[in-house]
């Protein structure tokens, strides 16, 4: 499985404790940064990452900023991506099972690094159900 992943100052540590999770499980993660505290632009780090899952270079994508929602908001511009902003396990599951979701946003002044480490483990491991919400999903693009 390959990954990408990607950061805004608010989301550093997070971030780094997300990538020694995933790279102890063999998982390959493309670190798209940043990599420090100092202030910066989430979209330059949230497109790349929603560009390579839009491109299918990656499985997934899990990108990271204070609240989520501009991280979240900046990856579903991309066609193809539905990225979720998510603060619990059960909601990053229903995610994947219902929405198919392709991008996790998680919003890190809001949930500890605990809490963020579960939500990718259960967002890598719930697949999509198919069924009633495959026609949902494919509602969702603009054609």
């Amino acid at each position: 499985m390959k990954i990408a992943i990607g950061n805004d100052h608010a989301g550093t540590e997070y971030k780094q404790t997300i990538v020694a999770y995933l790279e102890s499980k063999g998982i390959e993660v493309i670190n798209y940064g940043t990599n420090n505290e100092d202030s910066v632009d989430y979209p330059d780090f949230v497109h790349p990452v929603a560009s390579d899952v839009e491109n299918k270079k990656v499985d997934t994508g899990i990108i990271i900023c204070g609240s989520g929602n501009g991280a979240s908001m900046t990856a579903n511009k991309h066609q193809g991506v539905r990225c979720a902003l998510c603060w619990t396990a059960e909601i990053s599951k229903l995610a994947r099972e219902h929405n198919n979701a392709n991008i996790l946003s998680i919003p890190a002044r809001f949930v500890s690094q605990t809490q963020a480490v579960d939500m990718v483990d259960v967002f890598l491991n719930t697949k999509f159900e198919g069924g009633r919400h495959q026609n949902r999903v494919e509602k969702i693009p603009v054609k």
